[in-house]
């Protein structure tokens, strides 16, 4: 099991480790941050009123394993800069829950009816695993964004609160 907690300053430098490059930055947090992610970057991201960051802990050992973003810049909520951080902790079933627990936060109160996210076309394991939860491809809304000498597409993914309420059931 996972919880979410919020994300803080005391938290800073664990999250900044976990970034090693311009392409793993990118990847996890799209163009919202420049690499290398200073503290005053996650100074006026914590102070965002409209972002509510959270780190992912493992109720198991009590280890901070990732990161994750609801995001409110829009009328539709987006689950922002979802990355589980430590290797030895994925494909165990922990970014099923944090995207359970992200949307459970989104649904239980009937404020919002849907949610969604972005994923480039190339990470197929963050796509099934978001399918699992029951998103699905957005097919008229690609982006594509340069890095290096590579065009990465990326997907938007929808969600309604009915569709998943049936997965979870």
């Amino acid at each position: 099991m996972i919880t979410l907690l919020p994300f803080e300053e005391a938290d800073f430098d664990r999250f900044k480790s976990w970034i090693r490059s311009p392409e793993e930055l990118l990847q996890f947090a799209g163009p919202y941050f420049s690499f290398p992610v200073t503290d005053e970057q996650l100074k006026k991201y914590i102070d965002d009123p409209k972002r509510r960051p959270y780190k992912i802990v493992s109720t198991e050992t009590h280890n901070v394993i990732g990161h994750c973003e609801l995001n409110f810049e829009r009328s539709i909520p987006r689950l922002s800069r979802i990355l589980i951080a430590d290797n030895t902790e994925r494909n165990k079933g922990y970014g099923k829950k944090t995207i359970h627990a992200m949307l459970k936060l989104l649904f239980v109160d009937n404020t919002y009816d849907q949610a969604d996210l972005n994923v480039y076309d190339w990470n197929t394991n963050a796509i099934k695993c978001y399918e699992g939860v029951g998103f699905q491809i957005n097919e008229g809304v690609t982006s594509k964004t340069s890095i290096g000498n590579e065009t990465w597409i990326g997907l938007n993914m929808q969600i309604t609160k009915s569709n998943w309420l049936a997965k979870t059931q």
